[in-house]
């Protein structure tokens, strides 16, 4: 089979509007969360997420990709713009057929469905729906704008499984260059779920922390005082590329995709499985793809949300595969300073796995000021600040409601 390999990147997250911007507060241990500015939340159970700072689409899309577009497919379009530029690849040299798009998202359009539907009770229920209305809403759109705008006319879809969503896709796009389906995919995940509706569902749920005291010591993973994850939007962009494709015409290669897993818990629509039995599994066969023992990984991205039972039913899963006391392995988590992205997590986090290997360093985990005493305290967890770390093997764990579990293991080339 054909060896994959990353040769572009695009990130916007509420820690940075570029690669570089996200990596270089990624390693500050900077936090994105504030007060939600996009509504008035105070009537709400949380009032703060991660938004985004200072993005302004009318800035990097032209006016009809606006009009046509929900947020969640206009992020998708900034990050795939960033990736295929970093990527050096001249598409008028590449076959269109020979290049796709498999993006992720969790959600889709929900901004643009509270607005219809509120102009449409507005409208004493008179059917005045925008013709946009569904082009906007619907989940695969970013996939197919991706396509239309760069002219990728080869594989094209979306994936979705909840927050596992942007490891699915890259996953899904591992597997179509591997069996030279594609020479080239623009994959990722993107979310825009900051939005009345979407707040007040999690919201009622219990599953978001409520300290609304001080945002941006919210989101805490493994921390014993975490109380629920903070929300976040943005997106993440990778361009995989067959390797001899990449290695011919010269390309920076990044990393190597390895190896990727997915199984379900098929236990709880929400929970995950509270002894990490499917995640655990997920882990073993991405590694066993990937011809990798436990004992060769560097750096495990957690999944991490801070969640009581989330974050314990991943460290049963991660101990249970590598041990209570690693030799060589560091973990952190980047949602305690970025938020969860839902759909778009996985994406931001395999960014961070790339740029972990490529600068052979660990961003913090920020916020854990009190380990939960269930949690082995001879776990390498890497707190408060980034640490230099020879890093060749990373993996990057995501999980989703609805008990998906999806697995991504990146090499140094």
């Amino acid at each position: 089979m054909n060896r994959v390999v990353i040769t572009g990147l695009g990130a916007l997250t509420p820690i940075g509007n570029s690669v570089k911007t996200f990596w270089e507060n990624a390693l500050e241990g900077k936090s994105g969360a504030n007060s939600i500015t996009k509504f008035n939340a105070s009537e709400f159970r949380t009032t703060f997420a991660c938004e985004l700072k200072g993005f302004d689409p009318n800035a990097y899309l032209d006016r009809n990709e606006i009009k046509r577009s929900d947020p969640f497919t206009q992020y998708a379009l900034y990050t795939a713009s960033e990736a295929l530029a970093d990527s050096g690849l001249e598409l008028d040299k590449l076959s269109p057929f020979d290049a796709g798009v498999i993006w992720g998202t969790g959600q889709g359009g929900m901004q643009t469905f509270e607005d219809e539907v509120k102009g449409y009770v507005q409208n004493e229920m008179k059917p005045r729906f925008s013709p946009f209305f569904v082009p906007r809403l619907i989940a695969n759109m970013a996939s197919g704008m991706i396509s239309m705008k760069f002219g990728l006319m080869g594989i094209n879809y979306t994936t979705v499984s909840a927050c596992a969503t942007g490891n699915s896709a890259i996953m899904d796009a591992f597997n179509y260059i591997r069996l030279n389906k594609a020479k080239v995919i623009v994959t990722g995940g993107s979310e825009a779920p900051i939005t009345e509706a979407s707040l007040g569902g999690f919201s009622s749920m219990k599953s978001m922390s409520t300290r609304n005291y001080s945002p941006q010591e919210a989101s805490r993973p493994f921390d014993v005082n975490r109380d629920g994850f903070v929300m976040g939007e943005g997106a993440g962009a990778l361009v995989l590329e067959e390797y001899e494709h990449a290695r011919k015409r010269g390309a920076r290669i990044y990393a190597e995709v390895v190896g990727a897993a997915m199984t379900a818990d098929a236990y709880h629509m929400t929970a995950t499985h509270p002894e990490g039995i499917g995640a655990a599994k997920a882990m073993e066969l991405a590694l066993a793809e990937a011809r990798i023992s436990p004992e060769e990984v560097d750096y495990l991205n957690a999944h991490a949300t801070s969640t009581q039972v989330g974050d314990l039913s991943e460290i049963k899963a991660i101990t249970s595969i590598f041990g209570k006391t690693p030799e060589k392995l560091k973990i952190s988590a980047t949602k305690s300073m970025t938020g969860h992205l839902l759909g778009a997590a996985g994406a931001i986090e395999a960014i961070l796995c790339v740029k972990a290997i490529q600068n052979n360093k660990v961003p913090p985990t920020i916020n854990m000021e009190s380990m939960d005493p269930a949690i082995p305290d001879t776990l390498p967890i890497v707190t408060q600040s980034a640490i230099d770390h020879p890093i060749d093997i990373a993996l990057s764990n995501t999980f989703g409601f609805g008990g998906h579990n999806a697995i991504v293991v990146f090499r140094k080339v």
